[in-house]
């Protein structure tokens, strides 16, 4: 018999928020300001997300110590713009763009499936953003989170498995009792390892309607959802 959920973590980025159209525009604002029309916004948008695992692994892999993704975030945009052969940006305009990632847009069902299911569970974060990331794109987007944990708190970068049972610690509750929601399988897999129980929400849009990178991790996950308020739905909220 499943252990009963007495909390829920959330994956964010791609689960919560939609990453690649908010910073699309973000990157679209940033190069017409420079008059670099040859510049996919969207495509920019994935090159950078495609830069973020790199950059986490090596605090993962011990080459670095912990660094917050805010910083990674800045260091990653530089490479990409020297990249592209962007020049001539003011550092001002160059850490508003880094900050891009706090100003991301939820998907239409987030607020008010998290409402919903705040109303039973407490709803706290489990992502790989650092506080002020967090907690600027909550109060920006009206993201009810009762708490915000995850990589700043643990001092560990999913899959680390330090990120999932330091988050059920924090909570004072076993792992078993902690349910990760996430829309990315591999996430889930990490979390199902270390004892979690797992809800699955699909984002087809997540990568622009191209096939998830990570679907091979696919299992049978203990809840299935088409959105937020779906899994609201099948939790009884």
């Amino acid at each position: 018999m499943a252990a009963p959920i007495e909390a829920l973590a959330f994956d964010v980025f791609g689960t919560v928020v939609d990453w690649r159209t908010s910073i699309a525009r973000e990157a679209a604002c940033f190069f017409a300001d420079l008059e670099r029309p040859d510049i996919d916004p969207a495509g920019f948008a994935d090159q950078w997300r495609g830069l973020y695992q790199p950059a986490m692994e090596e605090c993962r892999a011990g080459r670095r110590s912990f660094v917050r993704l805010d910083a990674l975030n800045r260091e990653t945009l530089d490479t990409l713009l020297d990249r592209h052969g962007v020049t001539g940006a003011e550092e001002q305009r160059l850490d508003h763009f880094a900050h891009a990632w706090r100003r991301l847009d939820p998907w239409p069902d987030a607020v008010e499936g998290l409402t919903r299911l705040k109303a039973r569970y407490p709803i706290v974060t489990l992502s790989n953003g650092n506080i002020a990331l967090m907690l600027e794109m909550a109060r920006r987007g009206g993201l009810p989170w009762d708490a915000i944990l995850g990589a700043e708190v643990t001092g560990a970068y999913k899959p680390e498995p330090r990120a999932y049972l330091g988050t059920a610690e924090a909570l004072g509750i076993a792992p078993a009792n902690l349910c990760l929601v996430a829309a990315h399988h591999s996430d889930l897999a990490a979390a199902r390892a270390c004892g979690l129980a797992t809800a699955y929400v699909d984002r087809p849009l997540e990568y622009g309607g191209r096939p998830a990178p990570d679907r091979h991790f696919r299992q049978e996950w203990d809840y299935l959802a088409d959105s937020i308020t779906d899994l609201a739905t099948r939790l009884g909220c």
